[in-house]
Order: C-alpha cells, then structure tokens, then sequence
C-alpha cells in the first residue's frame, strides 16, 4: 500500500519518511494567552474551548520549555526507547506575545536535544509580519509548521461558535506564510453546532484546493464548563452518532489530494471534563473501526479528489 499499512498518508509515516525513524510529539504550555479571551476580540474565547486553551494534555505552563519538555521525554521514554522530537507549542495562541518573547520560547524548545521539527498552533489573526519573519527565520533552522484552528469554512457557524475571525483572513494567513514556505496544518471539526453532513464536507473541499500540508479532523467535544454548554442545554447542539462520525472521516479522506499528510482523525477530551459523546473516549476502536471501513469499502486518500465528489 502507498503508505505502509494505511489507506491515507498519515503523520506517523510522513515522519519515518523525512527523518528515518520514530519521532514523538511533545506538547508544551508556553503560557501565552488568546485575544479571544482576554478582551481583545472576546472574553469567551472559542465555545468549545476548555480553560487550558486545547492545552489539556499539554505540560505544566508552571515550569519552563525545557523542563517540561525533560518530563513529558522521561515519560515516553519508558514505552519507546529512542527517538526524536516535535515541540509542539500547542496551548491557546502561540504567536500571541511580544516578539522577544516569542523569539525565546522558540529558542529554548529549538536547542533541546533531539529536536527535529517545532509545530506552533495558532489563530489566523495573530500572525503579524514580524511574527512571520521570525517563524520563517526558525524553519531555516529547524523544520518548522504552522497550524491554524479554521474548524469551518461556514461563516455563520463561525460566529455562533465564536472564532472571532472571518475566512478571508484565515485566507490572507495561509497565502502569507504559503509565500514563506512555512507548511501549514489546517484544523477542522465535525459536529459543530447547526452543520449537516453536507456543510461539514464541504470545509474539507475547501482546504483539499488550498496549499496546506496537513490536516487534523476533530470530533466536537462538549466539555463540562464552557460555553457550549449552554448551547447544548437550550438544545442547539446534537452529537455525532459513532457510525456517522466514522462514515464521515472515511469519506473526507477521499477527498483530500494524496499528498496531504492526516495528522489526526479524532481527538481526546479529558475524561472527567467530557460531557459528550462518550463513545469518544474509545479512541482506538474508534480509529480501527475508520481503518476498517476503509479496507471494506475499498476507499483511500485521494480517491475522489479530482472529481470533488462522493
């Protein structure tokens, strides 16, 4: 098969191919905070959002990069022996500081041994020119990508979740950092308040026709304590069945052009945050069930981009 043992360029091979072995993924609290919070857009933030900034499994934002990056290696150390490293800059918005500070994370998470790519996931908005100076001036140095939370290309879904920002500058942000060389992770959920199957689908068009490198498809999560909750209490929000989940992952990796690498096909919720749905928190069964309706269905990565259809 194109790509080992899966039907869709996943990240797991994407990075044995670029680097020759076993790469982990470290994710860090850098302790930034989000315009989408702190007033500078909205004090709500995302109605989804936890209140570690989709940081929940990140490390401590109490220590420091480098010790939160030796605690989180230690851990993995005991299930894999050796390997190399992602710093991924992961809680709430990490291009959200002055430059110098900005500039000094980076730097610390770059200079850990075994370090081979940073990933640095932030809002389409707060990437200034002299953000993407200097981002462009680390991925000189180090492979480096940026991922954006764009969840939908519905701009009335937008507001009702409360992203703060309109496509077109999710737009202006990836032809900017396109025309850096800087590859980009574009981050999509299903089950958003209000979309059909049909509108969720079409998000993933969209990005199969833009530059990106990767994607990450996440299932919406209602966590206890957010904003969302309200919304699911006066009856706005209706969870994806399992099955409906699964079908849609299936048929949106058809969609995507064989060259983007699927970073995620679901996402983890903290168990006693999670209000629903539950089957969510069966990760694995959840993936082996999307690898084997692939294989029964006969369905793999790029299947049906070219003619954009289903």
């Amino acid at each position: 098969m194109k790509w080992g043992d899966k039907r869709y360029n996943s990240l797991n091979y994407f990075l044995r191919e670029k680097f020759g072995e076993k790469v982990f993924k470290i994710s860090l609290d850098a302790g930034f905070s989000c315009p989408n919070r702190d007033g500078t857009i909205s004090s709500g933030g995302c109605v989804f959002c936890s209140e570690r900034g989709s940081g929940d499994f990140a490390g401590n934002r109490c220590f420091s990069i480098t010790k939160q990056f030796e605690d989180i290696k230690e851990m993995m150390s005991k299930k894999w022996k050796s390997g190399k490293y992602i710093a991924y800059f992961q809680a709430y918005t990490n291009t959200y500081a002055d430059i110098n500070t900005l500039r000094e994370k980076y730097e610390e998470a770059a200079s850990q041994e075994g370090i081979v790519a940073l990933a640095i996931a932030t809002r389409p908005d707060c990437l200034s020119e002299e953000v993407l100076n200097l981002i462009e001036e680390f991925n000189d140095r180090v492979y480096t990508w940026v991922e954006l939370g764009l969840q939908t290309v519905h701009d009335n879904t937008a507001k009702l979740i409360n992203r703060g920002y309109s496509l077109d500058v999710f737009e202006e942000a990836l032809e900017n950092l396109n025309r850096r060389e800087i590859d980009v992770v574009v981050h999509i959920i299903f089950g958003l308040p209000g979309e059909t199957e049909e509108q969720m689908l079409e998000t993933v068009k969209y990005i199969s026709h833009k530059r990106i490198k990767g994607v990450k498809f996440h299932l919406l999560h209602l966590l206890e304590n957010t904003p969302l909750e309200i919304l699911y209490n006066k009856g706005m929000l209706k969870f994806l069945e399992q099955e409906q989940y699964i079908d849609l992952i299936c048929r949106s990796i058809t969609l995507l052009p064989p060259e983007v690498v699927i970073h995620r096909l679901t996402g983890d919720a903290p168990r006693n945050l999670l209000i629903g749905p539950l089957w969510s928190l069966k990760k694995w069964e959840v993936l082996n069930a999307i690898d084997k309706e692939l294989n029964d269905r006969d369905l793999y990565q790029g299947l049906y981009f070219y003619t954009n259809s289903i």
